[in-house]
């Protein structure tokens, strides 16, 4: 096993608690659907918002707004592809991944100058900024790490022990993150789902 730097539950949290924000997905639905759609998702997403305690450890935190955040994209994905249909939600997946663009534009550029000189030196580099930052998402090993190959074990995602969340993995982990590493990083993302577990595959483009 690659040893991999642990993110502290405390920043897992801050991490979550910006996604759950959803501001592309209320924009696209506003954009599309009109201002009461907005107002009905709205709806649908209190039902079951959970409170964060001030007093939490920084784990509790994580785990309530992890549920939140769960709760509230998945809803929004059935949302959107029940009101739109699949051609709508293709254009829903576009903006998703250009939502992901906006936020790893350092990265990228980055990386951009480091690739002129090494294009191995550049992979490795993401694969061990992914290999942090996708630990807010779900437990997972790193089993290899070089400038040719890395590879992600998931035991058991956390993602598929909610409910109702399988377009989160097929349109999210499956879609949206190759179309983005693809797009953004140059790098093949492929998955192998076997149940609730998962390998993830990095190759450089």
């Amino acid at each position: 096993m690659v040893a991999v730097k642990e993110m502290p539950y405390s920043e897992k949290y801050a991490i979550v608690l910006g996604n759950t924000k959803l501001d592309d997905t209320l924009s696209f639905v506003k954009k599309t659907l009109g201002g009461e759609a907005v107002i009905e998702l709205q709806s649908i997403w209190g039902e079951r918002a959970k409170p964060i305690p001030k007093d939490a450890s920084d784990e509790e935190k994580y785990e309530i707004a992890y549920d939140n955040w769960i709760w509230k994209v998945s809803n929004a994905w059935n949302f959107v592809r029940k009101k739109l249909g699949e051609a709508g939600f293709e254009q829903f997946v576009r903006v998703a991944v250009e939502g992901l663009k906006r936020k790893g534009s350092r990265a990228a550029s980055l990386l951009g100058v480091v690739r002129t000189f090494s294009s191995g030196f550049a992979f490795t580099m993401i694969s061990k900024k992914m290999a942090y930052l996708w630990q807010w998402l779900s437990p997972f090993s790193v089993s290899e790490l070089s400038r040719e190959r890395a590879v992600f074990n998931v035991p058991r995602c956390k993602v598929l022990d909610y409910p109702d969340c399988e377009a989160v993995c097929t349109d999210g982990c499956q879609r949206i993150y190759p179309m983005w590493m693809a797009e953004q990083f140059k790098v093949k993302m492929e998955t192998d789902r076997q149940g609730k577990s998962c390998t993830i595959t990095l190759t450089p483009l």
